[in-house]
């Protein structure tokens, strides 16, 4: 470090030998599936990457990353296209609502990729969307097998399916241990959303 206390003065730039777009799967059920998923999107940002972010079960209650992301000047996009967790906290919207909802964003991935814009795409919350079934297999299944060589696909949610486990290059498990919740710890601004 420098006498700022920032990053060293002299870093070396490593570059793999092959560059390749990777799935990762970040699933379990702890918490920080999506703080882990936005922290690969701050690290691209400092790769000079363009990120999207498609949030498919957020969108009803209010999260600190969509205002944190417009403040930092780096080309991510994040699109809340869901009405919050279907059938869990007093979710008022009936499943009907909640699948159209996330038919509406796996057509919103696809168009994504098909516009070969971004070189990350995380797609919060989709192993939740796809339990719940507001989204098929065989789309995502889709979406993984035919997405371009060089992009990056992030899956974030708990109860990821064993073929998307099966198809991912990186499958991490956060397990919880304990949460302030249990103690009716209400969730806390910055930390919980």
């Amino acid at each position: 470090m420098n006498k700022h206390g920032t990053k060293p003065d002299k870093i070396d730039h490593l570059e793999p030998k092959k560059r390749q777009g990777l799935i990762v799967v970040i699933t379990g059920n702890g918490k920080g599936k999506t703080t882990s998923a936005l922290g690969m999107a701050l690290r691209a940002c400092g790769h000079g990457m363009k990120v999207c972010i498609i949030q498919f079960m957020k969108g009803d209650i209010y999260a600190g990353e969509w205002d944190g992301i417009k403040q930092m000047s780096c080309e991510i996009e994040l699109i809340a296209t869901g009405k919050g967790f279907c059938g869990i906290q007093g979710n008022p919207y009936p499943w009907a609502e909640h699948r159209a909802n996330a038919q509406d964003a796996i057509g919103l991935a696809r168009e994504k990729i098909a516009a070969g814009r971004s070189d990350l795409l995380i797609l919060d919350e989709i192993n939740n969307a796809l339990k719940l079934k507001l989204v098929d297999l065989e789309q995502l299944l889709d979406l993984l097998q035919n997405r371009p060589p060089m992009l990056h696909l992030v899956l974030t949610g708990r109860d990821a399916h064993q073929q998307v486990i099966e198809l991912a290059d990186t499958v991490s498990e956060v397990r919880e241990i304990k949460h302030a919740y249990r103690r009716e710890i209400e969730p806390q601004p910055g930390i919980d959303y």
